[in-house]
């Protein structure tokens, strides 16, 4: 709900399920069917918002849906979005989940390089990164780490490479953030402990990635 003013972005940009003409011109059909391959390849640049930093945002909204499992113009257009901009896109796409394990059982991160799991100190947090790996594995995720937050690494750090996920890094209390947060401001506007730790994560994150980037090719390149 507030990623927007998290980035800096003073305006934030409409859900994508709001823009149902467009919605229907992509991906509808006569008699209530859908086309399951839409045309998404120009949506990043004509509908993300660029915040401060360059990062350009897309709210893809949430899909109405009468009865289980039903599929409808908008899902087929948010799922293709996704595809294309996970698959085909070069720059780095980040995916900003809600926080539990809901969206994994939807199938919504499947081609993710990497899914980063956000871990409080406290036993409960552990049990859903824990749950988190099992059902990531299941839809083929191979790659999962942490980020541990609100401080508290050294009791649960140990736990987290027991259960075999990579740690990234910690970010520690800081009231900075509180302060950006009440200004209405970006942390990246205001810096402090918590975006110095932050920066360094990046850092982590970029070899990472590269790592597992190398590690693929060279799986493809057996092949």
């Amino acid at each position: 709900m507030n990623l927007a003013s998290s980035l800096g972005v003073e305006n934030p940009p409409k859900p994508l399920t709001d823009f149902k003409d467009l919605i229907q011109e992509r991906a509808g059909a006569e008699g209530g069917a859908f086309i399951y391959n839409p045309k998404v390849d120009d949506i990043a640049g004509k509908y993300g918002v660029i915040g401060p930093d360059g990062v350009r945002m897309l709210v893809m909204g949430t899909v109405d849906r009468g009865g289980s499992g039903c599929m409808c113009p908008a899902s087929a257009f948010l799922r293709a979005l996704l595809r294309h901009l996970m698959l085909r896109e070069k720059s780095a796409v980040i995916l900003d989940m809600e926080a539990g394990i809901e969206h994994l059982g939807r199938g919504t991160t499947r081609g993710m390089d990497l899914m980063i799991v956000v871990v409080e100190p406290g036993a409960r947090s552990l049990e859903t990164a824990e749950r988190i790996k099992k059902l990531s594995s299941e839809i083929g995720i191979k790659h999962l780490a942490a980020v541990i937050n609100k401080g508290g690494a050294g009791k649960v750090n140990g736990k987290l490479e027991e259960m075999g996920i990579q740690v990234l890094g910690e970010i520690p209390f800081d009231p900075k953030l509180m302060q950006a947060d009440l200004e209405k401001r970006a942390p990246i506007e205001v810096g402090g402990e918590a975006v110095d730790a932050i920066v360094k994560i990046k850092e982590k994150l970029m070899k990472v990635v590269e790592e597992i980037r190398i590690e693929e090719e060279a799986s493809k390149s057996k092949k």
